[in-house]
């Protein structure tokens, strides 16, 4: 195989949400190279989001994460498009009678709590007229979340990028990854690059990555959701209806280009793959919706999985390896990875090339070493 004959400052493993919308920051300062080893980017979870921006979800480095990208979302660079990239929905968590104490520590412990309403059984009706009479006993309402374009948020980072001049090889996966006169070199399934630094933003395969690289392992788990999408009458309207969710994460619904999306909101352990729809899964998810809502599910308009990969504590780990030298981890953003991408590129970017954090973000309270790689150890 031919002596690549170019040297980037940053090759960066991966073209979904977090891979894109690091490279896109890093190329307003230095020379980048994308590597995908699929034919298009965001194949695998970018392009299989449920699509909220939710200000209370996840640990609390994520939450600030997610606020610190809120300007970004609302003021978007032109690559991103005319469409807004945010349309206001609301977030409703509900629980049972014996659920109350999970849904009392969710609001208590949530870092946006100005933003969320305590409602009452009642009131939680009226919020969603399909839920079944008496099966609510109280809810919390986040009146901060949206809809989110994840396409136009994902493509418009991809031409951010190349607009600023990077570069993207496709089907490429990565065969080997050695270091030698401080410069790595990537052979993968289209060919060999060079680099000085390698970003592993390979989703799933994060560990996987690292591993090639003799890096440590971050104890990744992708995990599987599954989703699917029905049909009601044409007469039911329920498109300003928000996101219903279980406090418990049992299921959600919300409504989806004229259908509702549901989940069990599964998270089941897998090796990292083209993950499919399980269908005890799907069996599952509409038991659990047929039992909470007046709702009869008669038919699947669609239906797929996608994987959502965690460390321990559902935290990113963003920053160099401590075995292989410049080699940076950006990887384990779960289910979180596209509401708080901004925010957590921008971070990372900095991180990458040793600049203090950005001052908005630390103005969001977010604790560096809350999704530092030197937690794990």
């Amino acid at each position: 195989m031919a002596t690549p004959t170019k040297t980037y400052d940053f090759a960066v493993i991966g073209a979904g949400i977090a891979g894109a919308s690091v490279a896109a920051e890093l190329a307003q300062h230095a020379s980048v190279l994308v590597i995908e080893m699929e034919s298009h980017a965001g194949y695998h979870s970018t392009g299989r989001s449920a699509a909220m921006y939710i200000p209370s979800y996840g640990p609390a480095a994520i939450q600030a994460l997610t606020r610190a990208s809120g300007a970004f979302f609302q003021n978007p660079p032109e690559e991103f498009g005319t469409t807004p990239l945010l349309s206001p929905r609301a977030e409703l968590m509900i629980a049972r009678k014996d659920q109350m104490q999970a849904l009392e520590a969710f609001y208590h412990e949530c870092s946006t709590k100005d933003q969320l309403h305590q409602l009452t059984a009642e009131e939680v009706q009226r919020h969603c007229p399909f839920l079944k009479n008496g099966y609510a006993n109280a809810g919390v309402i986040d009146a901060s979340s949206s809809d989110m374009d994840v396409h136009a948020i994902h493509q418009g980072y991809v031409k951010l990028y190349k607009n600023r001049g990077g570069e993207e090889v496709m089907n490429s996966a990565v065969k080997s990854l050695t270091r030698k006169d401080s410069i790595w070199t990537i052979d993968t399934a289209s060919g060999q690059y060079q680099a000085s630094v390698v970003i592993n933003a390979a989703g799933a395969w994060a560990d996987e990555v690292g591993t090639l690289a003799g890096a440590e392992t971050i104890g990744l788990v992708p995990k599987r959701r599954t989703a699917l999408t029905i049909e009601l009458p044409e007469t039911t309207d329920f498109s300003h209806m928000p996101l219903v969710a279980d406090i418990n994460e049992a299921f959600y619904i919300k409504p989806d280009a004229g259908r509702l999306l549901i989940s069990p909101a599964n998270e089941d352990p897998m090796p990292p793959c083209d993950v499919q729809p399980d269908e005890m899964d799907i069996a599952v998810c509409i038991d659990h919706i047929e039992n909470a809502f007046d709702i009869k599910v008669e038919k699947i308009a669609s239906q797929w999985a996608g994987l959502r990969s965690f460390v321990s504590d559902k935290s990113p780990v963003v920053g160099y390896s401590k075995s292989a030298e410049n080699f940076f981890w950006l990887a384990g953003q779960g289910g979180y990875g596209i509401q708080s991408s901004p925010a957590l590129a921008r971070y990372a970017c900095a991180k990458v090339l040793n600049c203090p954090m950005p001052d908005d973000i630390k103005n969001h309270n977010l604790v560096a070493d809350d999704i530092s790689i030197d937690r794990l150890s």
